[in-house]
C-alpha cells in the first residue's frame, strides 16, 4: 500500500512527496495543509483566503446529483483466459462474461470490472507491469469441467485454504469415485458463502465423517436440508396394484440359526 501511495503521489503532487503510511493519513495531511493555507493572504488582497471564500460561496453551483468517481475509465474485453487488460496488467473476470465487452474503472487502490451497470469483479490494483491478477472463484466453473488441472492451474497457486480443506480433499479423492470433482464442488460454495462459514462447515463434516458436497452444504446457513420426500403416483397408476406385506420380526430369527455343516 505504501508503495502505491508514493507512486500515486509522484504523479499528482509536487516534490517533496508526503511521507504517509496509508490514504487515511494522506487525506488528514492534505486537509491540515488546506486549513493552514486558508489563513494565507494573497498579494493583491488585504484579507485572508478564508474571508474571500465566504464571499465566493454564494456563487457556487450545487453539487452534482451523482458523486464524481475518482477513477480512470476505459473499455475492455474479456478474452479466452477470462482476463481483461488495464494499465499493462491483466485482471480476471467471471466465466459467464467471456468474450464480452466490459468497462474497467481504475481507482488508486482497486480495479472494478463492470458490465452495463453491474460490477462483476473487484481486484486490488497492481502498480507493477505485465502482471496477471486472478480471482480463483472465477475459474471454478471451468475447473469443474477439467478437475485434474487443479494442481497445475495458475489461478489457484495463491489460494490459501485452512488445513481442513487438505484433509477433506484427501478423503474425498481416496473414498469417492469422483473425489476431485466433488472437492471442486465444495470450493464452489465459496461463490455463495464466505470462507469462514465454509471452513466451519467442513470441520463439522469431517467430525461426522461426511464427505459429500450436499452433506457439507447442510452445515451452512440457509443450506438445503435433506427432507423426506413423498413419492407421487401421478403417471404411475400401475404401482397402485403393488402390495407390500408387513414386516414380521419372526422372519429375522432364521438369521440366528447356525448354518448346516458348521459345528
Amino acid at each position: 500500500m505504501a508503495e502505491a501511495i508514493v507512486k500515486f503521489a509522484r504523479l499528482n503532487f509536487m516534490v517533496p512527496v508526503p511521507q504517509v503510511l496509508d490514504f487515511d493519513q494522506l487525506n488528514a495531511h492534505l486537509r491540515a495543509m488546506c486549513q493552514q493555507d486558508m489563513q494565507r493572504r494573497l498579494r493583491v488582497q488585504n484579507r485572508p483566503k478564508e474571508k474571500l471564500l465566504l464571499e465566493e460561496q454564494f456563487s457556487f453551483l450545487p453539487l452534482p446529483f451523482k458523486p464524481f468517481e475518482a477513477c480512470r475509465i476505459q473499455p475492455g474485453q474479456v478474452n479466452s483466459e477470462l482476463l481483461v487488460r488495464f494499465d499493462d496488467n491483466d485482471y480476471s473476470a467471471p466465466m459467464e462474461c467471456a468474450y464480452q465487452d466490459v468497462t474497467v474503472k481504475g481507482y488508486t487502490d482497486e480495479v472494478k470490472i463492470c458490465r452495463f451497470n453491474e460490477v462483476i469483479a473487484v481486484h486490488q490494483r497492481c502498480w507493477d507491469r505485465q502482471r496477471q491478477i486472478f480471482n480463483p472463484l472465477h475459474y471454478l466453473p471451468l475447473l469443474e469441467r477439467k478437475p485434474h488441472c487443479l494442481p497445475f492451474a495458475r489461478p489457484f497457486e495463491q489460494l490459501c485454504l485452512p488445513g481442513c480443506f487438505d484433509v477433506l480433499q484427501g478423503r474425498m479423492e481416496s473414498e469417492l469415485e469422483h473425489g476431485t470433482r466433488d472437492f471442486i464442488r465444495v470450493l464452489r460454495l465459496l461463490e455463495k458463502y464466505p470462507l469462514k462459514q465454509l471452513t466451519t462447515a467442513v470441520e463439522k463434516a469431517l467430525r461426522h465423517r461426511l464427505h459429500a458436497p450436499e452433506a457439507i452444504e447442510q452445515f451452512l446457513p440457509d443450506g438445503c436440508q435433506w427432507r423426506q420426500t413423498t413419492f407421487k403416483l401421478a403417471g404411475r397408476e400401475h404401482l397402485r396394484l403393488v402390495k407390500v406385506s408387513a414386516a414380521s420380526l419372526a422372519d429375522y430369527t432364521d438369521l440366528l440359526k447356525p448354518e448346516e455343516g458348521v459345528a
